[in-house]
């Protein structure tokens, strides 16, 4: 079996949202060899959604978990105040939704936080409410995050911090807040379509795919890769780190082949979701410690 830098998502949403876990969660995980933490991002179930998760059905528009979903980064500050080592990663932030300039500011004091070991995993979403109930454009989602992958290094790395965009526009600023990491976090990029793969390839430190048969993830990384090529870039210096939710029923096994499967196309890293698989937090963390002995660690 192929190594794999294995990370597990933290417990987030639905039975596993027990926030006063989440601190033992974490540094249980870095003691069973964990290299990652992860997150995702929901800010809305709703009653008659505009917009059904992929693989949804009118009676089941979304896995029902999603109604309980904590705050992403209020998590992941929680976990780096009591781990050392892992890395701290968002699958995916739905950035667009919120305000670069205060994104941008909570990011770099994540970073700051964790001792610089942030990685930024962005995102356009697929739900038109939510998109509504932030007040932002549902149209142009992709020129937006174009944007906002503008402001964020703008924040980051400008002297003074200065914007000007179709969506936002910062005055010159002095910011003295500067990520740990340099130039700045990674910057990973989810997506499956043709404008995000070539997003990637463009502007991106890396790909976050979803779990899906490890052959047409690697077609799909090849248009990643000629998208890096033609900007001048090096794609074996991008980062593909792959999110897999297992379905209810999946055992830990199965789990172990799919990662091996992605490392033979040259994955080498990867996080698991046990929340479609876990009962509750102790459970999550014994699923954690079995899968942590299927897959070698690097």
């Amino acid at each position: 079996m192929s190594v794999m830098r294995l990370g597990i998502a933290l417990p987030q949403y639905g039975p596993l949202a027990t926030m006063d876990a989440v601190a033992g969660f974490a540094t249980a995980a870095e003691e069973l060899g964990y290299a990652s933490l992860w997150v995702g991002d929901r800010v809305l179930a709703p009653v008659s959604p505009s917009d059904f998760y992929p693989g949804g059905t009118p009676e089941r528009p979304y896995p029902p978990e999603f109604v309980t979903f904590a705050d992403p980064l209020i998590l992941l500050t929680v976990a780096a105040s009591v781990t050392k080592k892992v890395r701290l990663g968002t699958s995916t932030l739905t950035g667009t939704v919120y305000p670069a300039v205060v994104l941008a500011r909570m990011l770099t004091s994540l970073d700051q936080v964790s001792g610089g070991r942030l990685d930024v995993g962005l995102g356009i979403g697929w739900l038109r409410d939510e998109y509504t109930a932030t007040g932002t454009p549902w149209t142009g989602r992709g020129r937006q995050l174009e944007e906002l992958l503008d402001v964020l290094r703008e924040f980051w790395t400008g002297d003074p911090v200065e914007h000007e965009g179709e969506r936002w526009r910062i005055p010159a600023s002095k910011v003295g807040l500067r990520p740990v990491q340099s130039p700045h976090p990674p910057v990973l990029l989810g997506g499956l379509s043709a404008a995000a793969l070539d997003r990637v390839g463009r502007r991106a430190d890396g790909w976050l795919p979803a779990g899906l048969p490890a052959p047409y993830l690697a077609k799909l990384w090849e248009t990643v890769a000629s998208a890096a090529e033609k900007a001048g870039r090096d794609p074996g210096a991008l980062r593909r780190v792959l999110r897999i939710n297992p379905k209810p029923g999946t055992g830990l096994r199965d789990v172990a082949e799919q990662l091996d499967a992605a490392a033979e196309t040259g994955i080498t890293e990867a996080f698991v979701d046990p929340h479609y698989l876990a009962r509750d937090v102790t459970h999550a963390l014994d699923l954690a410690a079995e899968l942590r002995g299927l897959v070698p660690s690097d």
